[in-house]
């Protein structure tokens, strides 16, 4: 295996039991293409996508915004962590999380033991660029969208690190790119 993956990104030993891993969780702030990414990378996979927030949308009836009106913060991440319990406990799947599911600590740790994790990072600019008409998103509901972008990754980035087993950049490469650069770790593995 290559050290660099899972050593120097999480610094625990990675799993022999999971050379091939069975999922693939995509984690990183809101607009570096995990939804885009995961979509393909399940089809190259022939792995089952789901994404998270999807999810809770369908169990709930209700959007992501609304939950965050009605709930707030802490009713959303309640519904997540049920959510993400359930879904990682999922067999040959491609996760998409939330930005902020890695916030809660039994989130971390089912991600980190039930699959391999793929923090998909980019610069904040085209965080903002990606994100800045999307108004599906309650945490970027702010005048000023670039310092929030950063704020957020500034406090989220540790935790996305300790939790990936691999940290690829997505920047303005295709979502095929990112696909390819993924797959060609997994064959590191």
């Amino acid at each position: 295996m290559d050290e660099h993956i899972r050593t120097s990104v999480r610094g625990d030993e990675w799993n022999s039991h999971m050379l091939t891993p069975r999922n693939i969780f995509l984690v990183g702030p809101m607009g570096a293409g995990k939804t885009t990414v995961g979509r393909q990378l399940s089809k190259a996979l022939r792995k089952r996508f789901i994404d998270s927030d999807k999810a809770i949308e369908e169990r709930t009836g209700a959007s992501i915004s609304l939950i965050f009106d009605v709930e707030g913060e802490a009713g959303f991440r309640r519904r997540e962590q049920t959510i993400l319990g359930e879904l990682t406990a999922l067999d040959e799947i491609v996760l998409a999380t939330g930005g902020g599911a890695v916030l809660d600590e039994s989130n971390r740790a089912n991600l980190m033991s039930r699959g391999f994790v793929v923090y998909l990072q980019a610069p904040v600019d085209l965080l903002v660029e990606r994100t800045s008409r999307d108004r599906s998103r309650p945490l970027l509901q702010t005048d000023d969208m670039h310092a929030r972008v950063a704020e957020l990754l500034t406090e989220r980035d540790p935790i996305y690190r300790q939790v990936a087993d691999t940290i690829v950049q997505t920047d303005r490469r295709s979502a095929r790119h990112v696909v390819r650069e993924i797959q060609a770790r997994l064959e590191e593995l």
